[in-house]
């Protein structure tokens, strides 16, 4: 067991987007689901036999769904961050989680559950961290120009001059 597991807190589609999520990334697994019995389905105004939590790991890292009710959203205040290797990984987890949420700039976007991620191809952490600030300002120009990560844009952005 991990010492910190985030909990992600839906008002009632913990399930559906834990199934989701899971579809999205290998090794990925749901681990153990908790169901409301008739006293605390009554208590937290949920069906008895409904969805409480679902523990549920996405690649290495562990994470707790609750279903706990309308009083708290995502914010982009936290997200999940993807490094992708290929321009295909990221045209392929852009879309999935995308569709039905809202594209943003710079590689982020929330997707239907308004869950915030990044959707980052790893030469991008290459590129920010050149050592000639001319390049790094070049990629950042570029970056900002998009909304899904383009790596050919910003190849050519790192080598123009």
């Amino acid at each position: 067991m991990q010492k910190i597991t985030p909990c992600l807190w839906f008002e009632d589609k913990a399930e559906e987007a834990v199934k989701f999520y899971v579809s999205l990334f290998k090794g990925s697994k749901i681990i153990i689901t908790t169901r409301f019995d008739e006293a605390g389905g009554k208590a937290a105004g949920r069906p008895e036999g409904s969805v409480m939590t679902m523990d549920f790991k996405l690649g290495d890292q562990e994470f707790m769904a609750l279903n706990g009710g309308p009083m708290f959203n995502f914010t982009q205040a936290v997200s999940f961050m993807v490094n992708c290797e290929t321009q295909s990984e990221v045209d392929k987890l852009w879309s999935k989680l995308a569709d039905g949420g809202k594209e943003m700039q710079c590689g982020w976007l929330t997707d239907k559950y308004g869950m915030p991620w990044q959707i980052i191809p790893t030469i991008l952490g290459k590129y920010m961290t050149d050592p000639d600030p001319e390049k790094v300002e070049r990629v950042t120009k570029a970056m900002l120009q998009m909304k899904k990560i383009e790596i050919a844009g910003l190849k050519q952005a790192y080598k123009s001059k």
